[in-house]
């Protein structure tokens, strides 16, 4: 069974898996929806055993099967003791943003009957604690449209087809909090702001007016070389470890200037030598 790579997403309702699914799905994993959980050690002999066997597997699984939390870890353990790849990604949220999309959709907490959605979420994050103190990574969804999630997973997934590490230059604003899904985190505070200069003010990061701007200190110019030389010697080490992803965050005040520019210049740097480097942007529109 050593030959199938099997992605297991869990987490909050409302925190995206649908769409964690979706993507799976169109990226040409065999995607289930709520197995449960003692049926899926045959599930997996079935793939690895048919006439054309199924060498990837996404699966959702949470609270809404029985015996679920029972039975997950050992599960799971016994998959990987068997040499089976198995990546285990928990979707969280905030509350706030978790109230909304049920508020919009007008759905029900799957452990809010009878009381309110705060209530269902607050049973459902005491039961999910475990899972998600075990994942191999988590990923919070509150500040991400179906877009942007999507866009997030596909890099990640196609990463962990491939057994290589991809890199994410994720840029942030520290006024709108720090990301809890990264690796490491960069905060560039320091450097000249441009949002104090009229003309640079309404632009972002992107814009090569602002590059120029944020590219022309000499510090700038010191920490693009500090830093690329820390991250050079980090990512082999990475790799070497069995690492799939390593998320690196560059943050500012309000995440649409200097994180955004130097986010920029650090995937291009490592796009020079990788084709696993990507870039997002999480509040260069606010």
């Amino acid at each position: 069974m050593n030959d199938i790579s099997i992605i297991i997403i869990s987490g909050i309702s409302g925190s995206g898996k649908s769409t964690a699914l979706k993507t799976l799905e169109d990226l040409g994993f065999f995607c289930v929806d709520n197995l449960p959980i003692l049926l899926l050690p045959k599930f997996i002999k079935l793939c690895t055993s048919s006439t054309h066997a199924i060498a990837r597997v996404g699966l959702v699984m949470d609270v809404r099967e029985k015996t679920f939390l029972r039975e997950y870890q050992p599960t799971v353990q016994a998959l990987r003791d068997a040499g089976c790849r198995v990546e285990r990604i928990f979707l969280d949220c905030s509350d706030d943003a978790i109230v909304k999309r049920f508020s919009e959709t007008r759905r029900q907490h799957p452990l809010g009957e009878g009381t309110s959605v705060l209530e269902g979420l607050s049973r459902e994050r005491e039961m999910l604690s475990s899972i998600k103190s075990n994942a191999d990574r988590v990923l919070d969804t509150s500040n991400l449209n179906v877009h942007q999630l999507r866009k997030i997973l596909e890099d990640i997934f196609t990463g962990l087809a491939r057994r290589t590490m991809t890199i994410n230059f994720l840029s942030f604003g520290y006024k709108y909090g720090v990301p809890i899904d990264v690796d490491l985190v960069m905060d560039v505070r320091f450097l000249p702001n441009p949002y104090f200069v009229d003309a640079l003010k309404d632009l972002s990061g992107g814009d090569k007016r602002v590059a120029a701007y944020v590219l022309q200190w000499p510090e700038t110019q010191e920490f693009i070389r500090r830093f690329t030389g820390l991250l050079t010697m980090l990512i082999p080490l990475y790799e070497r470890e069995g690492k799939s992803y390593l998320t690196i965050a560059i943050g500012c005040t309000g995440g649409r200037h200097r994180s955004v520019t130097l986010a920029e210049c650090l995937k291009d740097f490592y796009s020079q030598t990788r084709t696993d480097v990507a870039v997002i942007h999480r509040d260069i529109d606010r």
